[in-house]
């Protein structure tokens, strides 16, 4: 059994009350570590440590914290497999998968230290002589982070690279289900040599700890990532304090295929997009919408592609898929599953639990692809968050352009075509903050990544995601 402490002003530390929480490997549904599972009196703890070291922390130079941020990424490489193999064991992805989430982190890490010294200023004319207005910015103060699940590490990186490198500190409230790694990268950056009480890390209930850090005066900013329901509440609890928040929220993303796509480009894609890590990513394709004219070719190939995907426990076996992290999730999926065939789709593969012993004890799942769906049913009107996938034709740009609309969310949408006339029309009038075209990656690291609608507002990546740390002051100065 693991037994993991959480990070308080430098100090690993148990919560107040030696409360636990205990962590499952979905691979086998089974309890294998514990963590604290802290309270109210931890979060204020953490949030004075955090409020003593902004002053220090603040004033130095962005090239000093950067060398923090560089040698943290620097020990990050050096633990890769030692995190991605707690990762899959509390969060289901293979081991390459992990690995490879791992090394995102400390890549972010990089780039942020990197980005933090190019944090410019401008100096304005003014209609007066001998006057001018400065715009400078400044660090915002103590921020919250709060991550989410899916990825533990990457989705953590992009709060924490971003606010160290703004001069801001921490609290970064940890994911309930897949502490772990996260615990662990967090490690790197304190034996980087990162002050005491410039990073902390608490574990527990979000629904306990998360107000604490709403209600606090002490803490500016929160920067959130999960579910669009639990980011509502978010921002109710930050009226009062009058918080700047970021949040990224649901996805449900559509992916639309044009008849002049390379048709095996977008079939691979489409396996890649909507399956990868089982579906659960806030842009993990949920809708296909596919030209009438290749609706049986594509569903032919993409079936066929999908059938190649293998199954297993990351950390044992080589394999594209793990289990699905939590039982809810998997009990979701089923039942968008049952609601589209009982409304008259089709499974054209997957829909049930793969056999096999080796399937018995864990949250396993069949990829699943549907057929003949229409926006009647659950899984082209909710985010699944799971590895089911809803597949129906359209006639014409604009068929297809009012179908990918139809949704509350707007984080990302993904386009297969040929055309450069037709590529311009979907990338603009789809209603999405991140659109990719013959390709299924619609964020990276140096380009602004968030969602419209539904999806949240503020941004992470770039130096857009470094901003949303950051004031804006106004100087205006009359030489005398």
């Amino acid at each position: 059994m693991i037994e993991e402490k959480m990070l308080i002003n430098g100090k690993w530390v148990e919560g107040e009350a030696k409360d636990k929480l205990e962590v499952i490997n979905p691979a086998k549904g089974e309890v294998f570590a514990k963590v604290p599972k802290s309270h109210s009196a931890d979060v204020k703890k953490a949030i004075s440590a955090a409020e003593e070291a902004f002053e220090s922390w603040s004033k130095l130079s962005p090239f000093k914290r950067g060398e923090y941020l560089r040698k943290a990424s620097e020990i990050v490489f050096e633990r890769i497999d030692e995190i991605a193999k707690l990762m899959t064991q509390e969060e289901g992805k293979p081991l390459k998968e992990a690995a490879g989430e791992v090394r995102k982190g400390a890549n972010i890490l990089r780039y942020y230290a990197e980005e933090g010294e190019r944090i410019y200023g401008k100096i304005i004319a003014n209609e007066e002589e001998n006057t001018e207005s400065r715009v400078i910015y400044q660090p915002i103060g103590v921020a919250g982070a709060i991550s989410p699940w899916n990825y533990p590490i990457e989705l953590l990186a992009w709060k924490v690279g971003g606010a160290l490198a703004a001069g801001c500190t921490v609290i970064a409230k940890l994911p309930s289900e897949t502490p772990l790694s996260p615990l662990a990268f967090v490690k790197c950056l304190v034996d980087a040599g990162v002050p005491k009480g410039v990073v902390n890390a608490i574990t527990g209930s979000g629904s306990e700890l998360g107000p604490v850090l709403f209600d606090s005066k002490k803490v500016k900013k929160i920067a959130f990532t999960g579910s669009t329901e639990t980011g509502r509440e978010v921002l109710r609890g930050c009226v009062d304090t009058f918080k700047k928040v970021s949040v990224e929220l649901g996805g449900s993303l559509p992916m639309v295929v044009c008849k002049d796509c390379n048709l095996d480009m977008a079939v691979k894609g489409a396996v890649r997009r909507s399956f990868r890590n089982m579906g659960q990513i806030c842009i993990a394709v949920n809708r296909i919408y596919v030209d009438e004219d290749i609706y049986e070719e594509f569903l032919q190939k993409f079936s066929e592609e999908t059938s190649n995907l293998t199954i297993g426990d990351g950390l044992k076996e080589d394999c594209n898929l793990g289990p699905m992290c939590t039982l809810k999730g998997l009990e979701t999926a089923k039942k968008h599953i049952e609601d589209a065939v009982s409304k008259g789709a089709r499974t054209a593969f997957g829909g049930k639990k793969p056999s096999g012993d080796k399937y018995n004890k864990g949250y396993f799942f069949q990829p699943t692809i549907l057929r003949d769906v229409n926006h009647d049913m659950l899984v082209m009107q909710e985010e699944t968050f799971g590895p089911v996938i809803g597949v129906m034709p359209f006639k014409g740009a604009d068929e297809a352009i009012k179908l990918a609309n139809d949704s509350p969310y707007g984080l990302a949408a993904i386009v297969f075509t040929e055309s450069l006339s037709l590529a311009k029309k979907l990338s603009l009038e789809i209603d999405a903050g991140n659109v990719a075209i013959n390709n299924v990656d619609a964020g990276v690291i140096n380009a602004p990544y968030g969602g419209w609608k539904e999806s949240g507002f503020g941004h992470e990546h770039g130096p857009e995601g470094l901003h949303e740390y950051l004031r804006i002051k106004h100087v205006r100065v009359h030489y005398l």
